[in-house]
């Protein structure tokens, strides 16, 4: 698939088959994220995948919004260490591993991790030094069903040419 029809075919997936994703898609995916751009070529981002079934309960359960977390085969955590821009850095990191799931046909969702009351727990868990943020979780599989199609804004309603 195209980076094109990736990206208009993306729509975050909380439902997923029990499939094992293979070890090489997600160094695929990693991969994509460590190619992201970043603000004075920091690259601050590191990536932690976790597999381990208990861990991603542990996960879930600790998150507002990401108890879906527990039923996804993997996860994808991205941590940035402090920089000016982490955020941002982080930011398009993720993206780059949503978009390139969307383009491996693998489903996946992000969940927030920075300013989350539940980072600093998830660092923690994972054995990730003082210093770095949680940016994201991405957990991630096989479909269980198909996107519902809920339509996004058209064009003509976000796109200002010259002033807004």
């Amino acid at each position: 698939m195209d980076a094109l029809e990736a990206i208009k075919q993306r729509r975050s997936a909380r439902k997923f088959r029990q499939n094992p994703v293979h070890r090489r898609l997600l160094e695929q995916l990693v991969d994509c994220g460590r190619l992201a751009p970043t603000a004075m070529a920091k690259e601050p981002w590191e990536f932690v995948v976790i597999t381990d079934q208990e861990m991603r309960r542990r996960i879930a359960d600790t998150t507002d919004y990401g108890k879906f977390i527990a039923d996804a085969p993997a996860c994808i955590a991205v941590f940035c260490r402090h920089t000016k821009y982490y955020l941002e850095d982080g930011c398009a990191a993720s993206e780059n591993i949503l978009i390139a799931a969307s383009a491996l046909d693998l489903g996946a969702c992000w969940v927030a991790g920075d300013k989350k009351r539940y980072a600093d727990a998830v660092r923690r868990m994972l054995g990730v030094p003082e210093g770095y943020h949680l940016v994201s979780l991405l957990p991630l599989g096989y479909r269980a069903d198909r996107p519902s199609g809920k339509g996004k804004r058209a064009l003509e309603e976000v796109l200002h040419w010259e002033r807004f």
